[in-house]
C-alpha cells in the first residue's frame, strides 16, 4: 500500500513539473514590419502600443520594424496587430481598415508613397 502511495505522489510530481517547465514565458518580445513614413507615424504607432500588457514598443522609421515586449497573460500578438491596424497602420499579417487610413495626415499615407521624405 505504502509504495502504490509513493507511486501515486512521484506521478503526480513528475505531472506538475513538467507543467510548470511546459509554459509560454510570460514576458515575450516579437519584431513586427509596420509601413510608415515619418515622426508622425512614430508617435502614432508607438502610441497604439500604449497599452495594458505592453512593457516596451520602439518603431524605427528607417527599417519599418517595430520592437514590442509584452505580457502574454495581458495582451496576445493578434492584439498587437489589431491596435496597429486601429491606428491606420499596415503589417504583414493585418492591413488597416482604408476609411482609418483615409483619416491619416498626407505625410502619413505610405501606400501612395506621397511623402517619404517627411521627418
Amino acid at each position: 500500500m505504502k509504495s502504490i502511495i509513493q507511486i501515486i505522489l512521484f506521478a503526480l510530481l513528475v505531472s506538475i513539473t513538467n507543467n510548470l517547465f511546459a509554459q509560454e514565458p510570460k514576458i515575450k518580445e516579437i519584431t513586427i514590419k509596420v509601413e510608415g513614413n515619418c515622426d508622425d507615424c512614430k508617435n502614432r504607432i508607438e502610441s497604439a502600443m500604449d497599452n495594458n500588457g505592453i512593457k516596451f514598443s520602439q518603431w524605427d522609421k528607417e527599417t519599418k520594424m517595430l520592437k514590442v515586449v509584452y505580457k502574454t497573460t495581458k495582451i496576445s500578438e493578434q492584439e498587437i496587430f489589431e491596435l496597429l491596424a486601429k491606428a491606420g497602420h499596415d503589417t504583414e499579417k493585418l492591413k488597416a481598415n482604408n476609411d482609418v487610413y483615409d483619416q491619416l495626415p498626407d505625410c502619413c499615407k505610405y501606400r501612395t508613397g506621397a511623402c517619404n521624405n517627411h521627418k
